[in-house]
């Protein structure tokens, strides 16, 4: 893995072709602003679970704007830093995402930037296929927000192919390992992220 700075601040995990020659490039991300995200730490498990991809980890804090407005919008047009998300997205073959809930809801960062990026393309997700999860300390996962963003999801351009939500993290995920220690949770987190394979 090598880490880099904004303009070059991503994870990237870098894997071998497959037989064809193909290497997906998948976009990861926890929709958390939290320095210790604990779905940026599933997200990125379970980014290392798909094989041949070539994968970048974003940390949307990298992507931080003023709270949106129609005020702001006008005062400052189409900020950069949404259209380099949006390219992101853009120079992705697939997309895989963790949804932090705050009060059965998005987070504020993360609908803020939205937002923003929804101003200039509609279709934030512009046609990708995607897998959607969600974690959080408490016994529902974040099922709740999860639930939100899959029903979401189609109108603002994801194809979805798979969503799963991992109940009590800390249980559930051992953080010096860095994967999940349920077994039957790992194998439907492994059935889920199979799901963008095939793309």
């Amino acid at each position: 893995m090598r880490v880099f700075g904004l303009s070059q601040k991503l994870n990237t995990i870098s894997r071998k072709s497959t037989c064809s020659g193909v290497i997906m490039k998948l976009l990861a991300f926890a929709a958390s602003n939290s320095r210790q995200s604990i779905n940026k730490q599933l997200v990125t498990y379970a980014a290392s679970l798909l094989a041949d991809a070539e994968v970048e980890i974003l940390d949307i804090n990298d992507y931080e704007l003023p709270l949106f407005s129609v005020d702001r919008e006008q005062e400052l047009g189409q900020p950069e830093l949404a259209k380099l998300f949006l390219s992101k997205i853009a120079e992705a073959d697939a997309l895989l995402i963790s949804f932090a809930e705050h009060n059965s809801s998005f987070t504020a960062a993360w609908k803020n930037l939205y937002d923003w990026c929804s101003r200039i393309e509609t279709k934030v997700y512009q046609g990708k296929p995607a897998v959607m999860l969600s974690t959080s300390p408490g016994g529902r996962g974040g099922a709740s927000v999860l639930e939100t963003a899959v029903k979401l999801a189609p109108f603002y351009g994801a194809e979805i192919k798979g969503s799963l939500s991992i109940p009590s993290f800390n249980g559930n995920f051992d953080v010096e390992q860095g994967k999940l220690s349920n077994e039957e949770l790992d194998a439907q987190l492994r059935a889920a992220v199979a799901g963008l394979a095939s793309t």
